[in-house]
């Protein structure tokens, strides 16, 4: 993609401070971290939304994920590495890897809402007959 920041840091177009590198896949530190130590991992390949990224591809972007975390672990010490998949600040898949701690002052990352009533119960079942 011509405008894809990402694309645009893959070339070597956009400086950033990489963390891993291969044929397939580049993790990097996020410039705007949730905490220090966040990490960012972009497949090579331009694919705009995680549904779009080949199994292939996916599968081996999280093996090296898993192991990207275990680099975190040992070097920053978190309590735990959250893995979140956003996608809406750059239209490039990406995982995120943020190192956390207990008292880091991030209760959640998002507000949470209750179900009313059956409500859960309806949601569960509509998604439930879309799954193959």
């Amino acid at each position: 993609m011509e405008n894809c920041i990402f694309c645009k840091i893959i070339k070597g177009e956009i400086p950033y401070n990489k963390v891993y590198e291969d044929e397939k896949i580049l993790a990097f530190l996020d410039i705007n971290p949730v905490n220090y130590g966040h990490v960012l991992v972009i497949p090579k390949k331009h694919f705009q939304w995680f549904y779009e990224v080949p199994d292939k591809i996916l599968s081996y972007l999280t093996i090296k994920s898993k192991d990207i975390v275990i680099a975190l672990k040992k070097t920053l010490k978190p309590d735990y590495v959250a893995l979140s998949v956003v996608g809406l600040d750059v239209p490039h898949f990406h995982l995120h890897l943020i190192p956390r701690w207990k008292n880091d002052g991030m209760d959640n990352f998002w507000p949470t809402k209750k179900y009313k009533d059956n409500e859960e119960k309806e949601y569960a079942e509509k998604i439930r007959k879309e799954i193959d």
